[in-house]
């Protein structure tokens, strides 16, 4: 049985005049693996600090370790855009930081906490950047970065905003393989993602967010034609060959999918295109990029 490792009951969050979530039930169970999904500005990144402590809920509660457990040990990873890439940091020093929640303080890193910040780097296969500042790194070696930070404090729960954000197709899908790895070891993961055909179609349960939890479930559950008009404010073609969900509002490109287990990179073919509908509330569009084949 799956005890729940942190829950949220009666959540709302106000940031000055408006509100941003509201009324958000959601309960994270141990080896669960989560996907917060919504268009920009859902309080998919509030939704992750509430569970994460760096903000507190206006109403409601968010206990983490319910029913009388020990608090679980987080592990936090920042999106890469609001990283300051020109601070004079090494790999190994960025994953030694990790430790400091721990009430370590840097720079006089113990023997025994460089061996530990080494075997996660060697997990992760890095270890061989421990010396290179982060400015240098590629967009696939900065994210495993922050997620040997994470780590190395051996979290019960990882919390992830947006990590495939910005990267390749190919580093994407060695982000997802590595999370599913150590979702598999018994780690609890809750990512939030926009990308709903590369990443959120591939997850084992979905948390749809717009100002409040519009649907929770497995993808098959959630990602319909009805809860995404509800989610997004407009129409889109869904179709599930094979197990294989594919999202899309338009005809055209060819989606590379992620492998979900039993499918294979690359299969099978589909013509769909962007997936997020324009946000005429910002006045930008918020089109998510779907990858095409040669």
């Amino acid at each position: 049985m799956h005890h729940p490792v942190l829950e949220l009951h009666d959540v709302s969050y106000t940031y000055g005049d408006g509100i941003v979530l509201r009324d958000v039930d959601l309960s994270v169970r141990e080896g669960g693996f989560y996907g917060i999904v919504g268009p920009s500005g859902a309080g998919k990144t509030t939704l992750l600090r509430l569970m994460e402590g760096s903000l507190r809920p206006g109403s409601g509660t968010v206990d983490r370790g319910p029913d009388g457990r020990s608090q679980p040990r987080l592990g936090v990873v920042p999106q890469l855009e609001s990283i300051d890439w020109t601070f004079p940091i090494t790999v190994e020093e960025v994953v030694l930081l990790g430790l400091t929640s721990d009430g370590r303080r840097l720079p006089w890193a113990t023997r025994a906490m460089r061996a530990r910040a080494g075997e996660v780097l060697e997990r992760l296969g890095i270890a061989e950047l421990a010396r290179r500042h982060i400015r240098n790194l590629s967009g696939g070696q900065q994210q495993r970065t922050f997620v040997a930070r994470a780590l190395v404090r051996k979290p019960d729960l990882l919390l992830l905003d947006e990590p495939t954000s910005g990267v390749d197709v190919a580093t994407r899908h060695d982000i997802l393989h590595l999370l599913h790895d150590l979702n598999h070891e018994g780690i609890a993961i809750v990512l939030t993602t926009h990308d709903l055909n590369a990443v959120a179609a591939h997850l084992p349960n979905l948390v749809c967010v717009n100002g409040r939890i519009v649907a929770q479930g497995t993808p098959e559950d959630v990602l319909t034609t009805g809860i995404l008009r509800e989610l997004y404010g407009a129409d889109m073609v869904v179709v599930n060959r094979d197990g294989m969900i594919l999202i899309g509002d338009t005809i055209g490109a060819t989606v590379e999918p992620h492998p979900r287990e039993g499918h294979p990179v690359g299969t099978p073919d589909a013509h769909f295109g962007p997936v997020a509908p324009h946000d005429h509330a910002s006045g930008s569009d918020h089109r998510h990029d779907v990858e095409a084949r040669p």
